[in-house]
């Protein structure tokens, strides 16, 4: 079952969802910052329609600054803006930012504890074609490792959208994470979002494993909680939007629950979301887990949900690993 209060879209498991970008949450989210906070700018390295930093830079023209293909710089002048009183968004692929300018961010970013907002584009192995190069899988990993810093992978663009608002108002080096390709829209303006706040998309009153998921996979989540109830197996599906700080306290309780977790995440399992939930339940309730995420490997060319069943991160992946963790937990 759905509790009411995720106040999910009735059109969740049809044909008829709606299918949007995660980086188009940028774009809104951005105009909507900068209407609410003159201080609200945004940087862009070259790459301002691909990131939907254009979005921004139509309705405030003198508020926006194109730094060209150079992400050290973007960093740079990010946190210079940012001593001075300014909200700066930066936006580039995650392959070049963090993944280029990762001391700059390092250094005059995290370091100074100053408010830029780092928003890695086009992340994870549903870039599709653009092959191993561009598919950044380790910047969660990266910037989870950063003190100060907070890290958010929104699950679909309208989550994307409230994770900027939110942002803008924290007061804190964050990371955002957004991807190009066209996902499915599954919550509304009405379904809760906090920062450091997990909630529950899909919870039965006897679950048999936990589902712990942060990004666009959380829909491939719900879709195997979907077939599995359907053969007789009960999980409940959280979205954890926010890798850091982990909502420890809802976490908790999921497991406590379950019994068993299984993380999703479209990242190297290693170092990523899955690490610090288990980083998390090993200190205070090491229950069975299996990951699902990239296992120690590249990606490759091709279509982006094909790359997904491939390396086993779609819906079928996911029911995959939870019948695993359930025979483990039945040993």
């Amino acid at each position: 079952m759905i509790p009411q209060d995720a106040k999910l879209s009735e059109k969740v498991f049809t044909d008829a969802i709606e299918k949007t970008p995660t980086r188009d949450g940028l774009g809104m989210g951005t105009v909507e910052a900068g209407k609410a906070n003159k201080n609200v700018v945004v940087l862009s390295a070259d790459l301002g329609d691909s990131t939907r930093a254009s979005w921004f830079q139509k309705e405030f023209p003198d508020r926006f600054v194109e730094v060209g293909v150079a992400e050290q710089n973007l960093a740079t002048v990010a946190a210079g803006m940012a001593a001075v009183g300014k909200i700066p968004f930066i936006a580039s692929y995650a392959a070049f930012s963090p993944g280029r300018n990762y001391e700059q961010i390092r250094t005059t970013i995290a370091l100074n504890n100053v408010p830029v907002k780092v928003c890695g584009m086009h992340a994870g192995i549903s870039v599709g074609p653009d092959g191993a190069t561009h598919q950044m899988l380790e910047d969660i990993a990266m910037m989870r490792a950063l003190p100060n810093m907070i890290v958010i992978v929104p699950a679909d663009a309208e989550e994307g959208r409230k994770a900027v608002v939110a942002s803008a108002k924290n007061g804190k080096p964050t990371y955002l994470r957004f991807g190009r390709d066209k996902v499915a829209t599954f919550t509304t303006p009405e379904t809760p979002f906090e920062i450091g706040k997990a909630y529950y998309l899909w919870k039965p009153e006897k679950p048999n494993v936990a589902i712990i998921a942060a990004g666009h996979l959380v829909y491939e989540a719900l879709l195997a909680a979907k077939s599995l109830e359907g053969k007789g197996i009960s999980v409940s599906v959280i979205n954890s939007h926010t890798v850091k700080p982990l909502d420890e306290k809802t976490i908790l309780e999921a497991v406590k629950d379950a019994g068993a977790v299984v993380t999703v995440e479209e990242h190297q399992v290693a170092g990523g979301f899955g690490s610090a939930v288990a980083e998390f339940l090993v200190q205070n309730h090491p229950v069975p887990m299996e990951f699902v995420g990239m296992h120690n490997a590249f990606g490759q060319s091709g279509e982006p949900q094909e790359l997904l069943h491939y390396y086993g991160l779609d819906a079928i992946g996911i029911e995959k690993a939870v019948l695993k963790v359930l025979a483990r937990k039945s040993k």
